[in-house]
């Protein structure tokens, strides 16, 4: 990670932990054309874990999850992001692997940052 991806990775976790009330342990990203790409680890909470061994709680778990975080990026854009960037937030992708604790975000900018950031 060079220093712009690192000062990315950390209002990630801001970011979650502000508007979710947990952030994730640990997170890399990468600078890939107008992603940024972040790889997320330590993820649930004490509780998430716990819904995640019933019968049904890892899929409830992955939805809910999934579809929480699009909607608060939706609704409370990333600011802080787009002024690290000097680019406009445009679209999110998100996917975490329940029983691995570890999560994706795939973060669409309006123009390559890669190229803009580059180490």
């Amino acid at each position: 990670m060079n220093k712009t991806e690192a000062e990315f990775s950390n209002l990630v976790k801001a970011y979650r932990k502000r508007h979710m009330g947990k952030g994730p342990a640990k997170i890399t990203t990468t600078f890939c054309k107008r992603w940024a790409i972040c790889e997320m680890e330590g993820n649930l909470s004490p509780v998430e874990k716990f819904i995640a061994t019933a019968s049904d709680g890892k899929q409830m778990l992955r939805a809910a999850r999934t579809e929480m975080v699009k909607t608060i990026y939706r609704t409370h854009p990333p600011v802080e992001m787009e002024q690290l960037l000097e680019a406009k937030f445009v679209d999110l992708f998100v996917d975490i692997d329940i029983d691995k604790d570890v999560g994706m975000s795939i973060f669409v900018f309006d123009q390559d940052i890669e190229t803009k950031f580059r180490a």
